[in-house]
């Protein structure tokens, strides 16, 4: 029997979702679960992109898109660009994918070559590490802390880019974390990308979700950097698997290339309905206010529970939670936690390497009846 490449064996495992599997596993034999561990909205599909759906499917007209993307979608998106950010975006860089895990697959592929490499912050988003693998090249995990509220800062960049090195990624709001990068240090991590010969690339999935201020585009910082967003979570469509990047126009034939090869086109179907949700302002608004009730009451629940936050998640439906007065180790903290008291979190281990053991990710993309429950069980558990 053929052994698997040996490429595929640095492929970590995403530990939220064998968190999940076993959470479903216990819900089958009877068990209530308390689901904080996945970033996957609870609320439905906005009503005005189920009808879009709908109207379309009926009307048969579900046929492959150019590989790029349906061009009224590329100039729906280019709009909310002017209308959000006040970006003017050439609708023809806008590029339509499957989810945003489509869209980084596909310009790691068109960007690195074997050998290269791809700075990351630690903790960061865990499937980036595996999207660089894939093509032969390495990341490079960068531990981050309070100090640049757990985001790659240009000083960090520079001490860290090599003679190999491509890009830096920044995910703002942040996986796990929830925090925002200040507009200076923006501005700044733009320039030094560009001083050093290599791209900005920002993960931008949980925009419109933030609480207190804005997230800042980084094209309103750098024409050159390459954005990256989706509908699942801001518009509540996860299982749509929609999403798009956003390049500059000397990537565009390689990323077309990719995607008539990879993928051909997004699903057809996902498209229309995105048309429609980038006019679901109403339901996007309630959806953002609902988050910020369940952040709040959780950063008054949590340090009571002996749980640390060192600093207020700004964006996103994360709290990322310093355990060190609980337990020394959050893998086992959570895999009891989940078996013991029914209620599932995400350890710390799962987005990196760096003091992993003291932290671990709640998600409130879930109800606030559920979470009261969750964080009354953990109580309980704890005492």
């Amino acid at each position: 029997m053929l052994a698997p490449m040996r490429r595929i064996d640095q492929i970590e495992p995403f530990r939220v979702m064998q968190l999940l599997e076993r959470a479903k596993l216990l819900e089958a034999e009877g068990r209530k679960i308390i689901h904080m561990e996945i970033g996957e909205p609870d609320f439905p599909t906005p009503a005005i992109v189920i009808d879009a759906a709908h109207r379309h499917l009926d009307g048969g007209d579900n046929f492959y898109t150019p590989s790029t993307g349906s061009p009224v979608l590329q100039q729906a998106i280019s709009c909310w660009y002017k209308k959000e950010y006040d970006v003017d975006v050439d609708a023809q860089r806008i590029l339509i994918t499957p989810g945003t895990s489509g869209a980084f697959s596909l310009i790691y592929a068109a960007l690195l070559d074997a050998g290269e490499s791809v700075l990351l912050s630690d903790p960061g988003y865990p499937c980036q590490r595996n999207f660089i693998r894939l093509n032969g090249a390495e990341p490079i995990n960068i531990p981050v802390g309070p100090d640049t509220r757990y985001h790659l800062s240009a000083e960090l960049i520079r001490r860290h880019w090599q003679a190999h090195s491509r890009a830096a990624v920044v995910i703002n709001p942040s996986n796990p974390t929830g925090t925002l990068i200040d507009d200076q240090a923006m501005a700044t991590l733009a320039e030094t990308c560009r001083e050093l010969g290599g791209y900005l690339i920002s993960d931008e999935i949980y925009h419109g979700l933030t609480y207190g201020r804005q997230a800042r585009c980084a094209l309103e910082f750098d024409d050159n950097a390459i954005v990256v967003n989706g509908f699942s979570k801001r518009w509540a469509m996860t299982g749509w698997r929609i999403g798009w990047m956003i390049v500059p126009e000397t990537l565009i034939d390689a990323c077309r290339r990719v995607m008539q090869n990879i993928f051909i086109a997004a699903p057809t179907l996902s498209q229309h309905a995105a048309i429609a949700a980038l006019r679901a302002d109403d339901a996007v608004e309630s959806m953002r206010l609902a988050y910020n009730e369940r952040r709040h009451y959780l950063l008054n629940a949590l340090p009571e529970l002996g749980f640390d936050i060192v600093i207020e998640p700004q964006g996103a439906f994360y709290i990322y939670a310093n355990v060190a007065k609980i337990t020394p180790d959050a893998r086992a903290f959570c895999w009891e936690l989940l078996e013991q008291a029914g209620v599932a979190i995400t350890p710390g281990e799962d987005f990196g390497v760096f003091k992993a053991a003291e932290h671990v990710r709640f998600s409130y993309a879930t109800g606030l009846d559920d979470i009261r429950t969750g964080v009354q069980r953990i109580g309980d558990f704890l005492r």
